[in-house]
């Protein structure tokens, strides 16, 4: 598996250095961040076409972060030395190295003259009279009625992620503590959520396949792989890069800021002890991080009760994952209860749900096709949607495919199959931006809901006698109160949260203390929707159009 970013291998030490003194030299503020302002005159000086440019941004710029680090940079000079030999610029180009290990650097006219002004202006000998120039604050990308004090005192925006965590501070997280969104739904979010890498999850019964299916994929072991016939992973361990191999304890994962795993606390030490953190230094992994889990139990293991909230911690790592690998055996296809609940917390999330059939070389052809409608029938009646999932069959391990078993057409299905699947895992880090937004704006309207629903219960208590049986009338009748704040405000009711899991939670407050419904609070956040993540959208857009 190969991800075009990586191209710092593909070249000399020589033109490295010479790469890495260019991008010092184009980034002016020098935060390891080349901006489309930064890169337009630069980029410019290779007399490109414009659409060509547009082709290098956008290949380059793979993540659609906004920004090209030193590695997108060096794939950015690679093709437009390959567009200046005459090649056409398409994303495949790059995973040949055939061009790749005789390719010169680009020739840009007036190179050296801009080098040298760059320098002057990096080491400060731009001053007039002995004064350096004092610069203007960054404009504001968002909207505001009122200027705030310490707004020109916060970093410059220089990509999307960044404007998502300034609007999620001044406009979001208000609303949400307010509310207290975090008690209710997810914890507030911190810089290390917006930062994570993108995560795979991998979920399905004992023996399915899932630790083997991660080791197929970076064709080594791992820290704390463990494969056999029955259940042996018998915990939650992430997989993750790292300078060296080594496993850490979850308690020390749980308190580490730069990691997004602090909100795994909530769950308390029974499960911390069941959780651990794999490092290892790995191409793959410096673009995705897998989180590997225990396997759901069936038949007689789901009479022993585990020592924390399996289905809480799923739902937990449900909402952070970018993709969700459903595995499933051919021999294993009946759903236990334990499953079904995995499954049905999973509700809200099932643009990232994909299903693979593994191990399907262990049967023929005539029982691949039954097992396969057994699983699309199970799975119908637990998902309990009309649309049908995607699965993906094979047989995802190192070991050659059964041909004896399933003939050499079943080959050629199993070899599409794992390409397609293949494809889809490369797409995750492209698409990662756009599913920070997605999960973004899907928070924003949760969290309005939340509100409306937390404020309708304040409204309707009353003012002096009577609050406790008040309290309990309202929450056995909490479906009445989503049914009002539906019709009230026209909402969709796909969009409300579980009425048990919010009840369960309710019971543990004083609706007293909650706050009335505050206007200027929701339409801030209704601005953020339509106006400043479309502005911040269009501001780090493909910079040739």
């Amino acid at each position: 598996m190969e991800f075009v970013s990586e191209k710092m291998d593909t070249c000399t030490k020589e033109q490295l250095k010479l790469y890495q003194n260019w991008f010092t030299s184009v980034d002016s503020d020098r935060d390891g961040r080349l901006t489309a302002n930064d890169a337009t005159e630069f980029f410019a000086m290779s007399h490109l076409t414009k659409p060509e440019l547009k082709q290098v941004w956008a290949i380059a710029d793979t993540k659609r972060q906004g920004y090209l680090g030193l590695k997108e940079f060096i794939t950015a000079m690679q093709l437009i030395s390959l567009a200046q030999e005459g090649h056409e610029l398409t994303s495949s180009l790059l995973r040949s190295t055939v061009y790749l290990e005789t390719l010169s650097p680009p020739y840009m006219e007036g190179l050296d003259a801009f080098l040298e002004n760059r320098s002057a202006v990096l080491n400060g000998n731009s001053e007039t009279n002995g004064n350096t120039q004092p610069q203007p604050p960054p404009k504001s990308l968002f909207s505001t009625k009122s200027k705030k004090k310490n707004q020109t005192s916060l970093p410059a925006v220089t990509s999307v992620i960044d404007g998502l965590k300034r609007l999620y501070n001044e406009k979001l997280k208000p609303l949400e503590a307010t509310y207290r969104f975090n008690d209710f739904v997810s914890p507030f979010l911190t810089s290390s959520d917006f930062d994570a890498k993108p995560m795979v999850m991998l979920l399905g019964q004992y023996s399915t396949g899932k630790t083997t299916f991660i080791k197929h994929l970076l064709q080594c072991n791992y820290p704390g792989a463990h494969i056999g016939p029955e259940p042996t992973t018998d915990r939650f361990i992430v997989v993750m890069s790292g300078p060296d191999e080594r496993s850490i304890p979850g308690n020390t994962i749980a308190v580490h800021a730069e990691l997004p795993f602090t909100g795994l606390n909530t769950f308390g030490g029974s499960f911390l002890s069941k959780f651990e953190c794999s490092q290892l230094p790995h191409p793959l992994l410096e673009n995705i991080t897998f989180v590997d889990t225990p396997g759901v139990l069936s038949g007689e293991k789901q009479r022993t009760q585990r020592s924390y909230d399996f289905t809480g911690v799923i739902s937990w790592f449900a909402a952070k994952c970018d993709v969700i690998l459903l595995l499933f055996d051919p021999h294993k296809l009946d759903i236990s209860d334990e499953f079904k609940r995995v499954i049905s917390s999973l509700r809200g999330h099932d643009d990232k749900i994909r299903v693979v059939l593994n191990k399907a070389d262990q049967v023929d052809t005539q029982q691949l096709m039954r097992v396969y409608g057994a699983l699309m029938w199970s799975l119908g009646k637990v998902l309990n949607t009309p649309e049908v999932s995607r699965v993906y069959i094979g047989s995802f391990n190192d070991k050659p495919v059964n041909e004896a078993a399933i003939g050499p057409v079943g080959k050629e299905l199993f070899e599409k199959e794992q390409d397609d699947l293949l494809l889809d895992l490369i797409d995750i880090p492209k698409k990662a931006c756009d599913r920070r937004i997605n999960e973004f704006v899907k928070r924003a309207r949760d969290a309005k809901i939340h509100a409306y629903i937390i404020s309708q219960l304040k409204k309707e208590m009353p003012a002096v006698m009577g609050k406790a049986k008040a309290q309990r009338k309202l929450v056995d009748n909490l479906e009445k109160v989503f049914e009002k704040v539906q019709k009230e405000y026209h909402l969709p009711a796909g969009d409300f949260p579980s009425v048990e899991h919010f009840r369960e939670v309710l019971s543990r407050y004083s609706i007293d203390d909650f706050e009335k419904l505050k206007p200027k609070m929701i339409q801030a956040v209704d601005d953020m929707v339509s106006y400043d993540i479309p502005e911040l959208l269009k501001s780090f857009r493909n910079l040739y159009g």
